[in-house]
């Protein structure tokens, strides 16, 4: 004889015990982006009024003066502001790139290679990823300025090459994707390390070096302390930094706070694109990998 078990399943055949408090975590969240997007928004709509609607209202309504502030920003000094787009382009991408592929090797090596003193050179990497980068900045300043690299793009680009974070994340997304098999089979084939490394390694280290690559372009992009101490000349200056003056300025021409704001979200677009093309490729590398499995 079949025992029944009676349940209190409501007709639609679904669960309303843990769904009554479901909305809490979400609305949570939601609260969490609006308290991130309100000042977004605010930067939004402050470009696009002019001076007078931007000192004379407080509101979240459209402007009519972006075209202005736009001409206005180009046409300031001889549209300089391009050149510090330039500077934080060249800054954070080839800085990001340097960086990756630093950590590529350094990770690669710490994670595939076993060799004495491995551990005390990671726990050492693991020590630096503590130590806060404004605390370097001086030292890094002082040790550049005596070999004549201060106020140079290497006085910017080379403390940016290292990052222990970068090779401590490396380190371990390859000592977990990078299995040891394939590579002892590659080397039994004849396969020297470099091309190990350079067609069997890297590939599958790819997503991790992406996440290297983003974390260090933002954190470079957005870096303003570090180009404060080493530059001196403004032609040489990065955004944060060519941004920072004109706010300096603006206590003295209130209208150079409208080219602020306007300069403050086209630094922005940059970061969005590139999060927008990373997360593509970060979608399509893992779909790959899942069909190759």
């Amino acid at each position: 004889m079949t025992a029944l078990t009676l349940t209190s399943t409501p007709k639609d055949g679904t669960s309303r015990g843990p769904r009554r408090t479901a909305w809490i975590p979400t609305m949570v969240l939601a609260l969490g982006a609006l308290y991130c997007l309100i000042p977004v928004i605010w930067v939004v709509m402050a470009a696009t009024k002019s001076r007078d609607e931007l000192f004379s209202t407080f509101t979240f309504a459209p402007g009519s003066g972006f075209l202005d502030n736009l001409s206005d920003l180009t046409a300031y000094r001889d549209g300089i502001y391009w050149q510090w787009m330039a500077n934080s382009a060249f800054y954070a991408g080839l800085g990001a790139l340097l960086s990756a592929a630093v950590s590529a090797a350094g990770g690669y090596a710490l994670g595939r290679f076993a060799f004495r003193g491995r551990e005390f050179v990671f726990k050492t990497i693991l020590a630096g990823v503590l130590v806060p980068g404004i605390v370097l900045t001086v030292p890094q300043y002082l040790l550049l300025s005596k070999m004549g690299l201060a106020d140079s793009y290497w006085s910017m680009l080379l403390p940016s090459i290292l990052s222990p974070y970068g090779v401590y994340l490396v380190r371990i997304y390859a000592s977990a994707a990078v299995p040891g098999e394939l590579l002892e089979a590659a080397r039994m084939d004849g396969a020297s390390e470099w091309r190990i490394f350079s067609r069997i390694a890297v590939p599958m280290m790819m997503p991790g070096l992406i996440t290297v690559f983003l974390f260090q372009f933002v954190g470079i992009w957005n870096n303003f302390l570090l180009p404060y101490v080493m530059l001196a000349d403004d032609t040489k200056f990065p955004l944060t930094l060519g941004l920072y003056t004109l706010l300096s300025q603006g206590a003295s021409q209130p209208a150079l706070y409208t080219l602020v704001i306007t300069g403050c979200l086209l630094a922005v677009l940059p970061l969005i694109g590139l999060f927008l093309v990373i997360q593509r490729y970060w979608s399509l590398d893992l779909l790959s990998g899942s069909v190759k499995a």
